[in-house]
């Protein structure tokens, strides 16, 4: 008893001090400086929160402090961003390869929506709708000749999955009333996956959302089926998107445990991805087509498989954006969207073009190619300004600005008449696709692929006697447009036929046939000399 005692105010004094540590541990940590410390109000919640308790009028703070935080930003890097919680599922949306709906495209002609497209074994075509039905209501709302906007009809038909919609349209002048189930309606990101000749293979992606990897394996996997050797590889308008499907893409293509990008920030540390398992096609001829629409994770992708000599990347210098985003969801379910590292090539160039003039400079970068002639020449001063690193196999490339092509194609800007223009701007070609399909559409069914289509199809002359006429009904002529003209238009108007019948696979199919970067891309796979085309099915 005695000895116990002897221990009891050393034991207690141990307990303090490991209590006294442990509480000042716990005070350097809290943000908000101790568990009895009060936190101290930033200026702008101090502002906010007067102009909510003092102003002479009623004000939406949400409002103020969304207009706040898009301040703060302003002077931050182009892509950090913040997204409202009323936006962040639609926002989202696009990257997840998916949302709900019921499963159907449409186009707005003469204030009425008309189906354009319905998805196969989707919610509609379950339900019996039909390419050309005219929607007049949905439930109990009207949206035929009332000025509907497409970002209304949309709120009307996407909803939760499993939940029901009525549909009141009009087929052939009979008034229709179809329930629709809605349901999840795939956002593909392959816009094409075919073979150009019998040894090249085509695959086009438009983004890179949580479906892409996926989609682009299995047109790999077809295409291995018709004994593709080549692959053109094509990016051109791909905005990026989920970095990690990049990266799986790159590992189809890369053998071995090859570097394919790494990150790096101030308060980030490096981290490396890398090639982990065999791909689908890691030897054999790569082209891989880009332009300055090609962005993000695209040019991860396009960076990678130069550096390590795996590609030749062809077309215009790419967009130039390098910068690693992480979502921070904030207690009002928004979202910020914050710069927290770069993007490196295998080599170390960073993809990330300057941005120290500011936003507005950055944001018209692009457009300044097209003045300076960069996006016709290629050669210019602004091209080649990056620093200069040499890949694996000695080839000398350029960072600091996107990625540079192997091999420059440039933009034909000289073959665009006004009228053409015109028939764009106006909606007056889309219009009278549409228009045409539907009064002619058992001529089209006829075909079964675009193949068949292409090669098939030769109304071209009735066709082009009908866009004359209806262009005129909007007061634009193109009855005297040069044979260069024509023939681009006719070949468009093929392709966007092809559209409404099978998709995106349909029009690229066509238009790949006149498409002088594809030809290009081709004499470089298959090693012909320019000015001996080859053939495109």
């Amino acid at each position: 008893m005695k000895k116990l005692q002897v221990w009891i105010p050393l034991l207690f004094a141990v307990i303090m001090i490991v209590g006294m540590l442990i509480g000042y541990r716990l005070y350097q940590n809290t943000s908000s400086g101790g568990f009895f410390k009060t936190r101290r109000l930033n200026r702008v919640q101090e502002v906010v929160d007067l102009v909510n308790s003092k102003y002479v009028d009623a004000v939406n703070t949400d409002s103020l402090s969304d207009e706040a935080i898009q301040g703060i930003l302003g002077h931050l890097d182009p892509h950090s961003y913040f997204i409202p919680a009323v936006d962040r599922e639609e926002f989202n949306e696009d990257l997840q390869g998916n949302f709900e709906g019921i499963g159907v495209e449409f186009q707005i002609l003469d204030d009425t929506v008309n189906i354009t497209y319905v998805l196969p074994n989707g919610p509609s075509d379950k339900a019996g709708m039909h390419v050309g039905d005219k929607f007049i209501k949905v439930n109990d709302s009207l949206v035929a000749g009332n000025g509907i906007s497409t970002d209304r009809i949309k709120k009307f038909l996407r909803g939760p999955g499993s939940t029901n919609v009525t549909i009141s349209l009009l087929r052939e002048g009979k008034l229709l009333k179809l329930p629709v189930t809605r349901g999840t309606i795939p956002l593909p990101s392959l816009d094409a996956a075919y073979m150009l000749d019998k040894e090249t293979g085509y695959i086009r992606i438009n983004k890179f959302a949580r479906t892409t990897y996926g989609e682009v394996l299995q047109a790999l996997e077809n295409l291995q089926k018709q004994g593709f050797t080549k692959l053109i590889f094509d990016l051109r308008g791909n905005g990026g998107g989920i970095v990690d499907e990049a990266v799986d893409i790159a590992d189809e293509f890369l053998d071995g445990d090859k570097l394919i990008v790494y990150t790096e920030g101030r308060k980030s540390p490096r981290r490396e991805y890398k090639a982990q398992k065999p791909g689908l096609f890691e030897k054999g001829k790569l082209v891989l087509l880009v332009d300055e629409g090609t962005a993000s994770a695209s040019e991860i992708l396009a960076g990678a498989l130069q550096d390590w000599d795996r590609a030749t990347i062809m077309g215009r210098r790419t967009f130039g954006k390098g910068l690693v985003q992480e979502p921070f969801q904030l207690t009002d379910g928004s979202e910020l969207r914050l710069t927290v590292a770069r993007y490196y090539t295998p080599i170390g160039r960073s993809i990330q073009k300057p941005y120290n003039k500011g936003r507005e400079l950055y944001n018209e970068e692009v457009m300044e190619r097209f003045h300076n002639g960069e996006v016709i020449h290629g050669d210019t001063s602004s091209t080649h300004s990056g620093p200069v690193f040499r890949t694996k196999g000695g080839k000398i490339v350029y960072g600091g600005g996107g990625i540079t092509p192997d091999i420059f194609v440039g933009l034909d800007t000289s073959k665009l008449s006004k009228s053409m223009a015109s028939l764009y701007v106006n909606g007056t070609l889309s219009s009278f696709i549409y228009t045409y399909y539907i009064h002619h559409i058992a001529n089209f069914k006829q075909f079964a692929d675009p193949g068949s289509f292409n090669t098939g199809f030769h109304d071209e002359e009735k066709v082009w006697k009908n866009l004359v006429d209806y262009a005129a009904k909007d007061s634009i002529n193109i009855h005297s447009i040069s044979p260069a003209d024509k023939q681009i238009l006719e070949t468009r108007i093929k392709a966007l036929f092809a559209r409404l019948i099978w998709r995106t696979e349909g029009y690229f199919e066509i238009s790949n046939a006149n498409d002088p970067v594809v030809r290009k891309a081709l004499e470089e796979i298959n090693g012909k000399m320019a000015g001996q085309p080859d053939k495109i099915r």
